[in-house]
């Protein structure tokens, strides 16, 4: 695939998911743009600066980058 076949994708998964979010009410629609945490789901507004993800596994990610 060339740059510009990415770009392309891009832009038309952007505007599926507005798509998406236009067919909800407009609470709906707000809760789904809303950034939130791929694991418990809280909102991104509730995050506390230099807050602890309790979800993060430090020994599986020193695993998988290679370190013993």
């Amino acid at each position: 695939m060339k740059g510009r076949d990415y770009l392309w994708c891009l832009v038309h998964t952007l505007l599926d998911r507005e798509d998406e979010l236009e067919r909800f009410c407009p609470e709906c629609r707000s809760r789904g743009a809303e950034e939130r945490c791929p694991v418990c789901g809280r909102p991104a507004s509730s995050w506390a600066e230099g807050s602890v993800n309790t979800s993060f596994d430090m020994e599986k990610f020193e695993q998988g980058a290679g370190k013993p």
